[in-house]
């Protein structure tokens, strides 16, 4: 029996990932409460258990007296010296008890102690592993639609994709396999609580690191990301090695690397731009596939104003502001885009042409900061929806 004790225990070990030492423990514990169940108390007894053969003894230390008074605290000197003649009064004695003279509902009471401890050891286990993935990206498995919610099977739990962590538009079939954000992971009764998300930036930037093998060991780095789940995404990377281009590498050998992660988000645009620590050529970038003519930056107030080609101010802008608004997020600064007509008009834009030659072209100093009052744009803060 003891053998298949240990048996039993390696395998609960194995398969929940709960130590055998700690329901080693849980068993000790459900002994000594089976004990104070039989006896009233248990202060007095000990369990030890041998790891290896799964042999336990329950033994009750009592105090040698004259007359007892208290049976599970107490035993005679007639008594003790029956075990061992040399026991004296005051001395204390090691009684075994045997388990199988417990009752009942000691016995029934003693069996739930070791069920309770299972459950708290393998819902602290499904928690910390869990925990670990919080903050990165998982495999989930569809199960069902609970109202707008959706209960998505990670493997041991369920974790719950709320409708404001849903991209809009996007439909799920049961046993569809996505991959998700972890938001946030909490400890209750029932086991942890999975909270994903399929909005959150950070899933563009883990899927990268996934796919992207100079983002994950460090060569490439990604600076900054801005998305609107759905539609577009703009992530601006650096390269700490000079011989690695930090936007080839992302998009990979004919656009590979790149695609595989628009077929994930399912066909989510995504613009990889070159990071930049001059504030002008990062925000030229950033609106990129647009062209600019000049920008001028205020690093201290986060504004700048740009210039772009007449025919090039609805590509600048996007639709519905959408690519403003995600450069301006991506940089962090208030962008103010005119087109190159509308900027001549414009005295606020007059020192932008300042740098203007002759042919058209303008100089690198256009690019410096200025230390004018910044202009307020309406239109793409880095915080307009």
């Amino acid at each position: 029996m003891n053998k298949e004790l240990i048996e039993a225990l390696n395998i609960l070990e194995k398969e929940k990932d709960i130590s055998k030492d700690t329901l080693l423990e849980a068993i000790e514990n459900s002994l000594l409460t089976a004990c104070k169940n039989h006896f009233g108390k248990a202060d007095n007894v000990k369990v030890t258990i041998n790891r290896e053969t799964g042999d336990f003894k329950v033994i009750a230390e009592k105090t040698v007296v004259e007359e007892v008074t208290d049976d599970v605290t107490e035993i005679s000197l007639a008594n003790a010296k029956l075990r061992d003649p040399r026991y004296e009064l005051g001395d204390v004695v090691n009684v075994e008890i045997k388990s199988k003279e417990f009752g009942r509902i000691a016995t029934q009471n003693a069996k739930n102690v070791i069920l309770q401890k299972i459950r708290e050891e393998e819902r602290k286990s499904l928690y910390n592993q869990y925990f670990e993935k919080e903050k990165d990206i998982v495999t989930g498995i569809v199960q069902r639609y609970v109202g707008r919610n959706v209960s998505i099977n990670l493997g041991k739990v369920d974790a719950t994709l709320m409708e404001n962590e849903q991209v809009k538009g996007e439909v799920f079939e049961p046993t569809e396999r996505i991959k998700l954000y972890v938001l946030e992971v909490k400890d209750t009764t029932k086991g942890p609580k999975i909270l994903v998300s399929r909005t959150h930036p950070e899933l563009v930037k883990r899927l990268f690191e996934a796919e992207v093998t100079e983002v994950k060991d460090g060569t490439v780095e990604i600076k900054s990301i801005s998305r609107e789940a759905g539609s577009r995404t703009k992530i601006a990377v650096w390269s700490n090695d000079p011989n690695v281009d930090p936007v080839g590498a992302c998009v990979g050998v004919n656009g590979i690397r790149v695609n595989a992660i628009v077929e994930e988000l399912r066909g989510e645009k995504i613009d990889i731009i070159n990071w930049s620590e001059n504030p002008a050529i990062l925000i030229e970038n950033a609106l990129s596939p647009a062209k600019v003519i000049t920008v001028l930056a205020d690093d201290e107030e986060k504004t700048a104003k740009v210039v772009v080609p007449d025919y090039q101010l609805s590509l600048a802008i996007g639709k519905e502001g959408q690519n403003a608004r995600l450069a301006a997020r991506l940089t962090g600064f208030k962008i103010d885009i005119k087109s190159e007509s509308q900027a001549r008009e414009l005295e606020e834009f007059a020192e932008l042409f300042a740098y203007e030659n002759e042919d058209g072209s303008y100089d690198a100093e256009s690019d410096n900061d200025y230390e004018d009052q910044p202009i307020e744009s309406e239109y793409y803060g880095v915080n307009e929806e």
